[in-house]
């Protein structure tokens, strides 16, 4: 079974990026999934063409790869928590954003990313569906066709309480945009559990042809709290067999964001059972 496993930068806050970095490669991580934000590499600093290069010679040395992740969540609006979104009232709050995103892609460009991802945002009160989906669609528009320049994927991730919440609401998006080549769908498996109708399985081999990104976790259903490995209800070795019966290439990023308190720990107990689940799976195959 051949897997690119990662961690999410987002759940090593209490670290220095150079230290994260360097912890995931001793641990054996083949990749990172980085989160632009101030801790780390901020998105909204003035030298930020020269913190990416520096970053980059630190991924080369250590032989990581890197998708670039954008769900930072103060990192525009010191008050509003992923704020503003792709889907808020003023044209000038969604422009905020995004450019953002657009900046996230020349980040992974600079970088050699396989992905960006991103998400949609939570529908304002009293916003109609049919006016939410257009703003989305022309929000990120300018984003797709960057991406499209620098040849970087866009990893657009279903998430719970947000217009985009499903696979369905992905395949609705796609049709909006008439199948741009540059939408890809960031999958993430502990969401499947939680939200959608049909088994995390089932779920990777329904996206199969759209993932761009895959992050991973625990989680129950009907709750949308990441949790370690263990305590949640998946049963990931068919889940992982069939992500890697995909042929999917990309990094399957660990998502534990409200775990930096124990990142280093959770870092090294999360590779060993994500490896150990990938061995029961292809015992099962």
């Amino acid at each position: 079974m051949t897997l690119h496993l990662g961690y999410g930068t987002n759940g090593l806050t209490d670290l220095r990026l150079d230290d994260a970095l360097g912890l995931l490669a001793d641990l054996g991580y083949e990749g990172v999934g980085l989160t632009l934000d101030h801790m780390h590499l901020d998105p909204m600093a003035p030298d930020l063409a020269q913190r990416t290069s520096r970053v980059r010679r630190r991924l080369d040395s250590l032989g990581l790869r890197v998708t670039v992740e954008t769900g930072a969540r103060y990192v525009l609006d010191p008050r509003r928590k992923h704020g503003p979104p792709l889907l808020d009232p003023d044209p000038e709050a969604r422009a905020a954003r995004t450019a953002l995103l657009v900046r996230a892609v020349d980040v992974a460009a600079d970088l050699g990313a396989h992905a960006v991802h991103c998400f949609s945002g939570v529908t304002p009160p009293g916003t109609p569906a049919a006016t939410a989906w257009k703003r989305l669609s022309a929000a990120i528009s300018p984003v797709l066709e960057a991406a499209d320049r620098a040849g970087v994927p866009l990893a657009i991730e279903p998430e719970p309480g947000h217009l985009l919440a499903t696979l369905a609401d992905f395949h609705h998006l796609r049709d909006l945009l008439c199948d741009p080549a540059p939408l890809g769908l960031t999958l993430d498996i502990g969401h499947c559990q939680c939200l959608e109708d049909a088994p995390p399985a089932e779920c990777v081999k329904e996206s199969a042809p759209w993932l761009r990104h895959v992050q991973i976790e625990d989680m129950r259903r009907g709750v949308h709290e990441h949790l370690p490995f263990g305590e949640g209800e998946i049963d990931f070795p068919p889940v992982l067999a069939a992500l890697a019966a995909t042929g999917y290439q990309g990094l399957t990023v660990v998502e534990l964001p409200r775990h930096s308190h124990a990142g280093p720990d959770l870092a090294r107990t999360s590779l060993a059972f994500l490896r150990s689940a990938m061995t029961k799976g292809a015992a099962r195959c």
